[in-house]
Protein backbone atom coordinates (compact mmCIF):
# COMPACT_ATOMS: atom_id res chain seq x y z
CA UNK A 1 0.00 0.00 0.00
CA UNK A 2 1.56 3.60 -1.16
CA UNK A 3 1.70 6.05 1.87
CA UNK A 4 -0.97 8.08 0.21
CA UNK A 5 -3.71 5.15 0.84
CA UNK A 6 -2.36 5.07 4.35
CA UNK A 7 -2.16 8.90 5.47
CA UNK A 8 -6.24 9.75 4.24
CA UNK A 9 -7.23 6.60 5.79
CA UNK A 10 -5.22 7.65 9.25
CA UNK A 11 -6.56 11.52 8.87
CA UNK A 12 -10.26 9.82 8.66
CA UNK A 13 -9.39 7.63 11.92
CA UNK A 14 -8.87 10.74 13.87
CA UNK A 15 -11.62 13.39 12.65
CA UNK A 16 -13.88 10.27 13.42
CA UNK A 17 -12.59 10.01 16.63
CA UNK A 18 -12.52 13.83 17.34
CA UNK A 19 -16.17 13.55 15.87
CA UNK A 20 -17.34 10.87 18.32
CA UNK A 21 -15.48 12.18 21.53
CA UNK A 22 -17.23 15.78 20.63
CA UNK A 23 -20.82 14.21 20.25
CA UNK A 24 -20.22 12.26 23.40
CA UNK A 25 -18.97 14.94 25.46
CA UNK A 26 -21.48 17.31 24.73
CA UNK A 27 -24.19 15.52 26.31
CA UNK A 28 -25.25 17.79 29.39
CA UNK A 29 -25.91 15.34 31.98
CA UNK A 30 -26.28 18.17 34.42
CA UNK A 31 -28.87 19.77 32.85
CA UNK A 32 -31.00 16.68 31.92
CA UNK A 33 -30.94 15.43 35.63
CA UNK A 34 -31.85 18.65 36.98
CA UNK A 35 -34.51 18.73 34.49
CA UNK A 36 -35.46 15.21 35.02
CA UNK A 37 -35.71 15.90 39.14
CA UNK A 38 -37.88 18.87 38.57
CA UNK A 39 -35.46 21.25 39.51
CA UNK A 40 -35.69 23.38 36.14
CA UNK A 41 -32.79 25.08 34.07
CA UNK A 42 -29.72 24.47 36.03
CA UNK A 43 -28.09 27.40 34.07
CA UNK A 44 -30.36 29.98 35.73
CA UNK A 45 -29.37 29.09 39.24
CA UNK A 46 -25.65 30.00 40.77
CA UNK A 47 -22.92 30.32 38.77
CA UNK A 48 -25.22 28.95 35.30
CA UNK A 49 -23.18 26.10 35.03
CA UNK A 50 -23.86 23.23 33.66
CA UNK A 51 -21.49 20.93 35.67
CA UNK A 52 -21.46 19.18 39.17
CA UNK A 53 -20.58 22.10 41.16
CA UNK A 54 -23.01 24.07 40.21
CA UNK A 55 -25.64 21.14 40.16
CA UNK A 56 -24.79 20.93 44.21
CA UNK A 57 -25.86 24.28 44.46
CA UNK A 58 -29.62 22.83 43.98
CA UNK A 59 -28.96 21.02 47.42
CA UNK A 60 -29.21 17.77 45.83
CA UNK A 61 -25.78 16.10 46.16
CA UNK A 62 -27.17 12.52 45.18
CA UNK A 63 -27.87 14.40 41.44
CA UNK A 64 -24.55 16.24 41.92
CA UNK A 65 -22.76 13.10 42.10
CA UNK A 66 -24.39 11.61 39.47
CA UNK A 67 -23.57 14.60 37.03
CA UNK A 68 -19.77 14.45 38.41
CA UNK A 69 -19.42 10.79 37.23
CA UNK A 70 -21.37 11.19 34.13
CA UNK A 71 -19.27 14.11 33.36
CA UNK A 72 -16.44 12.10 33.53
CA UNK A 73 -17.58 8.78 32.13
CA UNK A 74 -17.90 10.87 28.95
CA UNK A 75 -14.02 11.38 28.69
CA UNK A 76 -13.20 8.07 30.27
CA UNK A 77 -15.46 5.80 27.33
CA UNK A 78 -14.40 8.67 24.33
CA UNK A 79 -10.95 7.38 25.19
CA UNK A 80 -11.12 3.93 25.91
CA UNK A 81 -13.51 3.17 22.71
CA UNK A 82 -10.84 4.73 20.55
CA UNK A 83 -8.13 3.58 21.77
CA UNK A 84 -9.54 0.42 20.35
CA UNK A 85 -8.39 2.29 16.78
CA UNK A 86 -5.16 3.72 17.92
CA UNK A 87 -3.20 5.53 20.64
CA UNK A 88 -3.57 8.92 18.90
CA UNK A 89 -7.36 8.08 17.91
CA UNK A 90 -7.96 8.04 21.76
CA UNK A 91 -6.26 11.09 22.02
CA UNK A 92 -8.50 12.81 19.28
CA UNK A 93 -11.65 11.12 21.03
CA UNK A 94 -10.53 12.28 24.33
CA UNK A 95 -9.63 16.23 23.15
CA UNK A 96 -13.17 16.04 21.20
CA UNK A 97 -14.68 14.83 24.00
CA UNK A 98 -13.46 17.59 26.21
CA UNK A 99 -14.14 20.46 23.88
CA UNK A 100 -17.54 19.07 23.38
CA UNK A 101 -18.57 19.52 26.74
CA UNK A 102 -17.15 22.91 26.90
CA UNK A 103 -18.52 23.99 23.77
CA UNK A 104 -21.87 21.88 23.05
CA UNK A 105 -23.56 22.38 19.75
CA UNK A 106 -27.18 21.53 21.76
CA UNK A 107 -26.46 24.59 23.88
CA UNK A 108 -25.10 27.06 21.77
CA UNK A 109 -21.43 26.17 22.35
CA UNK A 110 -22.20 27.20 25.69
CA UNK A 111 -20.98 24.09 28.12
CA UNK A 112 -19.44 23.68 31.37
CA UNK A 113 -15.87 24.23 32.80
CA UNK A 114 -14.46 20.79 31.67
CA UNK A 115 -12.89 19.63 34.89
CA UNK A 116 -14.98 16.34 35.49
CA UNK A 117 -14.35 15.31 31.82
CA UNK A 118 -11.00 16.40 31.76
CA UNK A 119 -10.82 13.67 35.16
CA UNK A 120 -12.53 11.22 32.85
CA UNK A 121 -10.17 11.96 30.04
CA UNK A 122 -7.31 11.65 32.30
CA UNK A 123 -8.44 8.65 33.72
CA UNK A 124 -8.60 7.24 30.54
CA UNK A 125 -4.97 7.21 29.57
CA UNK A 126 -3.60 7.24 33.60
CA UNK A 127 -5.13 6.09 36.87
CA UNK A 128 -2.00 7.77 38.19
CA UNK A 129 -2.36 10.68 36.52
CA UNK A 130 -5.96 10.71 37.75
CA UNK A 131 -4.90 9.78 41.03
CA UNK A 132 -2.80 12.79 41.59
CA UNK A 133 -5.64 14.54 40.44
CA UNK A 134 -7.79 13.57 42.91
CA UNK A 135 -5.62 13.95 45.55
CA UNK A 136 -4.51 17.36 44.73
CA UNK A 137 -7.69 18.71 43.95
CA UNK A 138 -9.47 17.10 47.65
CA UNK A 139 -6.31 18.63 49.44
CA UNK A 140 -6.83 21.83 47.95
CA UNK A 141 -10.80 21.96 48.31
CA UNK A 142 -10.26 21.08 52.10
CA UNK A 143 -7.76 23.50 52.79
CA UNK A 144 -9.28 26.68 50.95
CA UNK A 145 -13.01 25.35 50.01
CA UNK A 146 -12.83 26.69 46.80
CA UNK A 147 -13.33 24.10 43.80
CA UNK A 148 -12.38 26.20 40.94
CA UNK A 149 -8.47 27.10 43.10
CA UNK A 150 -8.74 22.99 43.81
CA UNK A 151 -9.27 22.43 39.88
CA UNK A 152 -6.99 24.91 38.63
CA UNK A 153 -4.01 24.00 41.06
CA UNK A 154 -4.67 20.08 39.67
CA UNK A 155 -4.39 21.07 36.32
CA UNK A 156 -1.19 22.19 36.64
CA UNK A 157 -0.03 19.04 38.92
CA UNK A 158 -1.60 16.63 35.94
CA UNK A 159 0.63 17.54 33.13
CA UNK A 160 3.80 17.85 35.23
CA UNK A 161 2.68 14.15 36.79
CA UNK A 162 2.36 12.50 33.12
CA UNK A 163 5.49 13.67 31.81
CA UNK A 164 7.31 12.60 34.55
CA UNK A 165 6.13 8.78 34.32
CA UNK A 166 6.96 8.87 30.62
CA UNK A 167 3.49 9.88 29.00
CA UNK A 168 4.61 12.99 27.00
CA UNK A 169 1.60 12.58 24.47
CA UNK A 170 -0.68 12.69 26.87
CA UNK A 171 0.97 14.86 28.80
CA UNK A 172 0.70 17.45 25.96
CA UNK A 173 -3.00 16.64 25.90
CA UNK A 174 -3.30 17.10 28.45
CA UNK A 175 -1.32 20.40 29.17
CA UNK A 176 -3.43 22.17 25.94
CA UNK A 177 -6.32 20.92 28.20
CA UNK A 178 -5.55 22.41 31.32
CA UNK A 179 -4.94 25.94 29.06
CA UNK A 180 -8.57 25.36 28.14
CA UNK A 181 -9.61 25.02 32.16
CA UNK A 182 -7.75 28.28 33.04
CA UNK A 183 -9.38 29.95 30.40
CA UNK A 184 -12.92 28.34 31.57
CA UNK A 185 -12.40 29.93 35.31
CA UNK A 186 -10.66 32.79 34.37
CA UNK A 187 -13.72 34.77 36.43
CA UNK A 188 -13.16 32.36 38.99
CA UNK A 189 -10.04 33.59 38.88
CA UNK A 190 -11.00 37.23 39.02
CA UNK A 191 -13.14 36.48 41.86
CA UNK A 192 -10.61 34.18 43.87
CA UNK A 193 -8.23 37.26 43.58
CA UNK A 194 -10.83 39.90 44.91
CA UNK A 195 -11.82 37.31 47.57
CA UNK A 196 -15.71 36.83 46.34
CA UNK A 197 -15.40 33.46 44.83
CA UNK A 198 -18.01 30.91 46.37
CA UNK A 199 -16.93 28.53 48.75
CA UNK A 200 -18.04 24.62 47.98
CA UNK A 201 -21.63 24.16 49.49
CA UNK A 202 -22.84 27.61 48.95
CA UNK A 203 -26.51 28.09 47.12
CA UNK A 204 -25.23 31.56 46.52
Amino acid sequence: MMPDEIFPTALHVLIAAAVFGYLLGSIPFGLLLTRAAGLGDVRKIGSGNIGATNVLRTGNKKLAAATLLLDALKGTVAVMVAANWSHDAAIAAGFGAFIGHLYPVWLGFKGGKGVATYLGVLLGFSWIGALVFAITWLLIAFVSRYSSLAALVAAVAVPIALYMIDMPKAAGLLALMSVLVFIRHRANVSRLLAGTETRIGSKG
